[in-house]
């Protein structure tokens, strides 16, 4: 599959999963996938493929995929199994925004590093910095914001609340790694 059908392939996947029983989550994604198309620039050949992933990254939390109630692993492996998506997408939807974190709280983390390997570095921070910058209805915003926001919404006891206050130093470092990118490709003569 091209890149190019992968991300034509990615949207009616994930609106199909996401737009009626979680509305609002449809919009979130749609945002993250905004802002991939923002730093398509420093991705090369792989910017379809992190739009695609960013579009996709939630649908873990649909009502019809979720069985162990982490959403990465959930939609991963439906990724896998079902919809037969390429590997890239299903290893960054695993991985999402610190996931391994959030899997080790929840006594899950051997069997998401066990099934899905890791993408690269560069492709795991701009999937964050693009979940990270996006409010949960699809608007522009920053991480330290967005981590205030998870961590209100879910309680800070919660254990979301606890992952995302453990999870803020990399998110902060792998948005500040993403926009070191975006200015350094601004910063290089056509």
């Amino acid at each position: 599959m091209s890149t190019t059908g992968l991300v034509e392939w990615a949207y009616p996947l994930a609106e199909s999963l996401l737009a009626a029983p979680l509305p609002r989550r449809w919009k979130h994604s749609v945002g993250v996938a905004e802002r991939a198309r923002t730093i398509a620039p420093i991705l090369g050949a792989d910017a379809e493929l992190l739009e695609a992933a960013a579009v996709l990254h939630d649908i873990g939390y649909s009502p019809d995929l979720a069985k162990t109630g982490f959403h990465p692993l959930d939609g991963a492996r439906y990724l896998r199994d079902v919809a037969r998506a390429d590997e890239r997408v299903v290893h960054l939807v695993a991985h999402h925004s610190c996931a391994w974190m959030e899997a080790d709280a929840r006594g899950l983390r051997e069997e998401l590093e066990g099934e899905f390997p890791r993408e690269s570095a560069d492709l795991n921070d701009a999937l964050c910095y693009c979940d990270m910058n996006t409010t949960p209805d699809g608007t522009p915003t920053n991480p330290v914001d967005r981590v205030n926001e998870i961590a209100g919404r879910y309680g800070p006891d919660s254990l979301i609340g606890t992952f995302i206050r453990r999870a803020e130093p990399e998110i902060l470092a792998s948005t500040a790694r993403v926009l070191e990118r975006v200015a350094g490709a601004k910063r290089q003569p056509m």
